[in-house]
């Protein structure tokens, strides 16, 4: 079955590449594709990581819509498109630096596993492919918030 399904352009994307299909812990396995993405967005104009991360947002509603559907399960732990766009967004405010790209991932991991309230709330109410972008997506907000925080903003 996997291999049927990362042969499928949307599978393979909302998939992580197939990092989402790890057998333990496919969220934290299907960020891992994020790292190197960030690490070269954060060598590129603000303005253009802004960018690459509003489109990742934007497709992925629809991407993660159609895997849902492909897999024939609400928000299939194996879709990790969010997770993927999550951390890319998470590190829009962070400094470059492997310490705050190892800080913003761990960071980022537990709002996101834990998630607290309102993103709880977001979780249990939104559905299909807004539903699985916006927990994500408030998980980076969260994460953005407290790496910006710490390295002095505000």
């Amino acid at each position: 079955m996997s291999a049927k399904l990362l042969r499928d352009p949307v599978c393979f994307l909302a998939l992580g590449g197939g990092s989402g299909l790890a057998p333990r812990a496919p969220g934290t396995f299907g960020t891992l594709p994020a790292v190197p993405l960030v690490l070269w967005l954060q060598t590129v104009p603000w303005e253009v990581y802004a960018a690459v991360a509003a489109v990742m947002a934007a497709v992925g509603v629809p991407l993660c819509a159609v895997a849902e559907k492909k897999l024939n399960r609400r928000d299939h732990p194996a879709i990790v498109w969010d997770e993927i766009t999550g951390f890319t967004a998470a590190m829009l405010f962070a400094p470059a630096g492997l310490a705050w790209l190892a800080a913003g991932f761990v960071l980022f991991r537990a709002v996101d596993i834990c998630k607290p309230w309102p993103i709880n709330v977001v979780n249990a109410k939104m559905h299909g492919g807004a539903g699985i972008m916006a927990d994500d997506l408030l998980a980076a907000a969260v994460t953005a918030m407290v790496l910006f925080a710490a390295a002095g903003g505000w």
